[in-house]
């Protein structure tokens, strides 16, 4: 049974600074005051407040280690980290018309959070009975191995997935439910049988020619070996708790546990939630509470209870705090009394469009099964 929580954290993630606009883009006249970027501080901060004040004696956190070049680049190549290094030394800024932009500070905070991830996996790997969480910020599940993308910068799970692999795991399942595609990861390993990727996400598409032409389609099952082990689960707008539970029930449970792995890696984000301004998905505290659980009892079953969380995504920096303890009530199996709110999220609002998941799901299921045993 997991009952503690080892968090991967450093401050100097709090360093990562992208410009201001409006909301994620440029400044605009229209716009009479710039807000701050989406990926600000505080997401991490309240995320750190919360399990201070929820699991005040049962976590503990752990200074990791930066990636190391050798590290770094056994997903991105040596030309794009000479890029992001030089980048970021002469001052950085906006990555020509994308929503992405770094300061002096990020290429060595993107080191960190890469470091904080190769230590979650690193502990899930030796046996800890601990949840080994890695609070990552920057995010990383958009950054491919020649370029940034969508406010990430290192592939924190890949480069994760590869540290595991160092470690002898024979097959690494990495299970992405944040909002957005895990275009990035989906990219490090589209050839390989040894790395199955899961993304459950809304079905946004490519948003940019060069620096995110993945489309997270149904079509895209991976390549030559890899073929099938690239699992894209879109889903429509308004998702919830329900639909989270069914898209378990029907491809993650039985597709991970064929795929038989030593470790499963979460890519988290919680930008699926009920309020998130970057997504348009329902998913509650209690919606969470039950990926978590379900996530655990998978790893249980499947991979000998390894299994390392991810920081990705999640925007509305309130209801992350909310999100992500449903997360780890799950895991924990506990379930924390909150002043005011109780065990229930006050940001739930809406009911699902039960119907039109249920169908987006079948459609999954008929494509997936062509490479998986799935009904």
């Amino acid at each position: 049974m997991t009952d503690n929580i080892t968090v991967y954290w450093h401050d100097r993630m709090l360093d990562h600074e992208p410009p201001k606009g409006a909301f994620k883009y440029p400044s605009t006249p229209i716009v009479a005051h710039d807000e701050v970027h989406p990926d600000r501080p505080e997401r991490v901060e309240n995320i750190l407040a919360m399990i201070n004040h929820s699991f005040p004696e049962r976590s503990q956190i752990v200074e990791p280690e930066r990636a190391t070049r050798a590290e770094i680049e056994r997903v991105h190549s040596s030309e794009y980290i000479d890029w992001i290094e030089e980048f970021c030394a002469d001052g950085g800024g906006r990555i020509e018309d994308t929503t992405t932009g770094l300061n002096e500070a990020t290429f060595d905070t993107a080191r960190v959070a890469a470091g904080a991830a190769i230590g979650a996996v690193h502990d899930s790997m030796e046996g800890s009975q601990d949840l080994p969480y890695a609070l990552c910020r920057p995010s990383g599940h958009h950054a491919q191995p020649t370029c940034a993308d969508g406010f990430c910068f290192l592939n924190n799970a890949a480069i994760a997935a590869e540290a595991a692999i160092d470690m002898s795991a024979d097959r690494v399942a990495i299970i992405d439910w944040d909002v957005h595609h895990g275009n990035g990861t989906q990219e490090a390993f589209y050839d390989r049988d040894d790395v199955l990727f899961v993304s459950a996400h809304h079905d946004h598409g490519s948003w940019h020619p060069e620096y995110h032409p993945q489309e997270g389609s149904l079509e895209e099952v991976g390549t030559n070996r890899g073929e099938g082990y690239n699992v894209n689960v879109p889903l429509p707008p308004g998702t919830g708790d329900r639909g989270y539970n069914h898209l378990f029930d029907r491809l993650v449970d039985p597709i991970v546990s064929e795929f038989d792995p030593t470790v499963i890696i979460v890519s988290a984000g919680q930008d699926a939630g009920a309020a998130d301004p970057n997504g348009r998905n329902l998913v509650t505290r209690g919606g969470f509470r039950q990926l978590g659980s379900r996530v655990k009892t998978l790893a249980d079953q499947t991979a000998d209870g390894q299994l390392a969380l991810i920081q990705e995504g999640g925007y509305q920096p309130s209801h992350l705090s909310f999100a992500t303890l449903g997360v780890f009530e799950g895991i924990l199996d506990r379930r924390v009394d909150l002043e005011h709110f109780g065990m229930d999220d006050p940001f739930e609002w809406l009911d699902e469009p039960t119907d039109l998941v249920d169908s987006w799901l079948d459609k999954a299921v008929d494509h997936h099964r062509n490479h998986w045993s799935i009904e």
